[in-house]
């Protein structure tokens, strides 16, 4: 065994210049050393010469390192060093490295493993990658290729904490409903949503197509005491002019010809409840005159019937179109828009609030994963990039349907910029300063740089406001940056 050891060492020491000078450069940690210091990693080998070697490498990076001689040693060390990082031999007595693998999976479900092995063992190294390894080392090891995938392996281990803390956090405080949102803009719809549910005030929703204005009058009705009763909705520009009047008054049998029996209409299926009418504006002139009516009074005749009765209904609107517009064109009646406007509850755009894009990406991200039977954890930092500088013309309904088609197309535990719709990019739009345009043959990684740094430049050079905006933590901000040279 004493020489294998030597040859470890002896290959560590040649890739970095082959004498004592060059390793104990390396050991001062060069100019990225610093930044590495909050991370723990567990060196777990046999070999005495390479554990150490490796331990002495990894601390001159400026890592906190333990060291095991075998894989029980490890485990148990683990549990108390908890490490971000374990580099483990694939072949040790006792435990070895799959083993460990597979018990450090419970203990510590944060920590990424890189496995150490000989060429001779390489195809079982790559079998383990499918248990969870994040990758393998061939010895000697390759110090320039180590240095890399720690980096990205401890990158991936902070993705994964994140993941699961928006998961959390998901379940627990951002969001009411089925609105999904902690920024400032969505703080002030939850904060309306609240005050106005309790009462029985009409509300307009305004905003966007995609936004969520039916979410927004669910969430309504569910917070109402109304909530036991029927949330009837209807859109009014799906529906034809001729039909439109019977779907909300109801018809007797015989009112026109293929009424062939009597019908309630959605008033009077909402009694006791909340009637969302989406696309207002939509509405005929002479239909909404009718409609003020009922607002009025609470009366209800259905076509062809002879008697009124009387409903009682909480009626919330939305529509996309510039209301004022809309009223001095004369497509919305001034009466009824002032009728329905007790309460205005407005939805921004996702690009005015793209600080919520992560936690809304997981949202779906765990619905299609149980719709389509996935197991997908979340984006890349790379196809987060993509999605946070897309323009969103079609706001949330459009990324609801990015990620379903990235969920669809996706064989891995993480969506990549492969996944994603071709054209998600093709339908950007001037936003003015604030857009980060790419020109084609960009790299991911140029691309990411400069998002990153655009978005620095926009908050004032306030690295917490940036990550946040980012979707990423601030420690991972600071490893970038640094990557940089910023």
């Amino acid at each position: 065994m004493g020489g294998k050891e030597s040859s470890t060492v002896q290959a560590v020491g040649r890739s970095e210049g082959g004498d004592e000078g060059s390793s104990s450069k390396i050991q001062k940690g060069g100019s990225r050393g610093e930044r590495c210091v909050s991370h723990r990693i567990l060196v777990a080998d046999d070999e005495t010469a390479s554990r150490h070697g490796l331990a002495a490498l990894l601390g001159g990076w400026g890592y906190e390192v333990a060291e095991a001689a075998d894989g029980q040693e490890a485990l148990d060390k683990a549990r108390t060093f908890r490490p971000s990082l374990v580099i483990a031999d694939l072949v040790m007595p006792g435990l070895d490295g799959l083993q460990l693998l597979q018990a450090l999976c419970s203990d510590l479900p944060f920590a990424v493993m890189i496995l150490l092995t000989g060429h001779g063992s390489v195809e079982t190294a790559v079998g383990a990658m499918k248990q969870g390894a994040y990758d393998y080392l061939t010895k000697p090891v390759d110090v320039k290729r180590l240095r890399v995938l720690v980096e990205r392996a401890l990158e991936k281990g902070e993705t994964v904490q994140e993941v699961t803390l928006l998961r959390r956090r998901l379940k627990e405080l951002w969001g009411l409903g089925r609105l999904v949102g902690k920024s400032v803009a969505m703080q002030e719809v939850y904060r309306l949503l609240e005050l106005a549910a309790p009462t029985s005030a009409a509300v307009l929703i305004t905003g966007e197509s995609g936004t969520g204005k039916e979410l927004a009058a669910r969430a309504l009705h569910e917070l109402s005491p109304r909530v036991r009763q029927p949330f009837v909705a209807i859109n009014c520009s799906a529906i034809p002019e001729t039909l439109l009047e019977s779907e909300i008054f109801g018809h007797e049998k015989g009112a026109f010809t293929g009424a062939i029996d009597r019908r309630p209409g959605c008033f009077e299926m909402a009694h006791g409840g909340t009637l969302f009418l989406d696309e207002i504006a939509e509405m005929a002139p002479g239909l909404q005159a009718k409609f003020l009516r009922i607002l009025q009074d609470g009366s209800v005749r259905r076509l062809g019937g002879k008697t009124e009765f009387q409903v009682d209904v909480r009626v919330i609107a939305a529509t996309n179109k510039n209301l004022q517009e809309a009223v001095q064109s004369g497509s919305l009646r001034e009466d009824l828009y002032y009728r329905l406007n007790v309460v205005r509850l407005h939805l921004p755009a996702l690009r005015d609030r793209r600080e919520d894009i992560p936690l809304l990406v997981q949202t779906f991200i765990e619905e299609f994963n149980e719709k389509h039977g996935r197991h997908i954890r979340a984006l890349t930092d790379e196809a987060q990039a993509v999605l946070l500088g897309h323009a969103w013309s079609g706001n949330v309904r459009e990324l609801r349907n990015s990620i379903e088609h990235a969920v669809v197309l996706c064989q891995d535990e993480w969506i990549g910029t492969q996944q994603l719709p071709q054209d998600l990019g093709a339908a950007r739009r001037d936003l003015g300063p604030e857009t980060v345009a790419f020109p084609v043959g960009t790299t991911v990684e140029e691309a990411e740089r400069a998002l990153i740094l655009k978005t620095l430049q926009s908050v004032g050079n306030n690295k917490t406001k940036a990550a946040e905006i980012l979707g990423i933590s601030l420690k991972t901000l600071h490893n970038k940056l640094n990557r940089y040279g910023g």
